[in-house]
């Protein structure tokens, strides 16, 4: 993680929880490990012998690779491990990812794996699956899996900062993640993603029928005051959030329901969750932010019971990472990815299809 172009940045669907300590680095949040102040009589002293009789469960090597990879802070700015620790000086150790309380262990969970080369591998996540160990998910994440997936790959240290994810999609969300297999690899697509160079395509399904049937949302997006598990707008010339940009498109108009392809510019936590929200449109059975009521259509018991299926049927947020496009960080060549809109999607749209086909008979 640096503070240049090269760092990486949270997507757009992200979980978040009240209690994450977030430091803001150039516009972009990212996770605080362990943090210290150097006494007033510090003598000078390299930061990595520093850091090594402070954290004992890692190797001089290991806090080296922390600070190639830009994740230690002095007084708030990335340092070399050959810094001199000065007396008074903040330090944190911060990652792009959640603090892990225990060591990665590997665990034999299937992964679709959609490509794979020496230098990255580009993943289609079911929903319900947690990319990042944390608080309620000690195990069974994505990380377990890639951890299992890289047993007998002696460069890959799913611990190593400086490999690994270089987005994140939250446990609802389906879809296309490309895990970086090298830390040039990483510093490549990092920078891709901070310069807006990625494509990336989801597919919703949202109440009511946005107009007009095309657009771009843009906003600020920050958390929300009165409700820290959740994101908000703000105004986009405000102090408040970060500037966030989703491009809109209804590719089908379902009655009550609309399918929607969304294309986005930046990627902030819940972005175009919070973005649809914000037209009046959530997404169909999103719990966080409206969605999982009947904000469209009738009263009637049958209507009430079609709903309910339709929930039954797809038991999350209706939103999935389909497509996925970037310069391949050692050839230089663009390539893309795409994943079918899993079943549970693909019931629910098929089902709504049946019922407007109905109505209009």
């Amino acid at each position: 993680m640096a503070t240049d172009s090269s760092t990486p940045i949270p997507d757009a669907e992200e979980d978040i929880r009240p209690d994450d300590a977030v430091v803001e680095i150039d516009g972009n949040e990212y996770f605080e490990h362990f943090r210290f102040v150097a006494d007033k009589g510090q003598e000078l002293l390299r930061i990595d012998k520093f850091l090594v009789t402070r954290l004992q469960k890692s190797s001089r090597n290991r806090i080296q690779q922390a600070a190639e990879a830009g994740c230690i802070l002095v007084n708030g700015k990335p340092v070399k491990s050959n810094y001199r620790v000065k007396p008074l000086d903040l330090i944190q150790v911060v990652m792009d990812r959640p603090r892990y309380e225990f060591e990665i262990v590997a665990q034999d969970i299937p992964l679709d794996i959609v490509y794979e080369d020496r230098y990255v591998l580009v993943v289609n996540k079911p929903a319900g699956l947690v990319v990042h160990p944390g608080h309620g998910n000690y195990d069974g994440t994505l990380v377990n899996a890639l951890a299992w997936h890289f047993r007998d790959t002696p460069d890959y240290d799913v611990n190593d900062p400086r490999l690994g994810l270089v987005h994140r999609i939250d446990k609802d969300t389906s879809g296309l993640l490309v895990v970086a297999k090298t830390p040039d690899a990483k510093t490549d697509l990092g920078r891709q993603f901070f310069n807006k160079t990625t494509k990336r395509e989801y597919v919703a399904v949202v109440w009511g029928l946005p107009e007009p049937l095309s657009g771009t949302v843009a906003t600020n997006i920050g958390r929300n005051p009165k409700d820290r598990l959740q994101m908000t707008t703000f105004p986009l010339d405000g102090p408040e959030g970060k500037r966030a940009v989703t491009h809109y498109e209804v590719t089908e108009p379902l009655g009550h329901v609309s399918v929607v392809k969304c294309v986005l510019e930046t990627g902030r936590t819940h972005q175009i969750r919070v973005h649809m929200r914000s037209l009046g449109h959530p997404l169909f059975n999103d719990a966080r932010y409206g969605g999982d009521k009947v904000l469209r259509g009738t009263h009637s018991s049958s209507y009430q019971s079609f709903i309910s299926h339709c929930f039954e049927a797809c038991p999350r947020q209706a939103l999935h990472a389909r497509t996925l496009g970037f310069r391949h960080p050692e050839t230089g060549e663009e390539i893309f990815f795409s994943a079918d809109i899993p079943a549970d999607m693909k019931q629910l749209i098929e089902r709504w299809r049946t019922y407007t086909q109905g109505t209009r008979q």
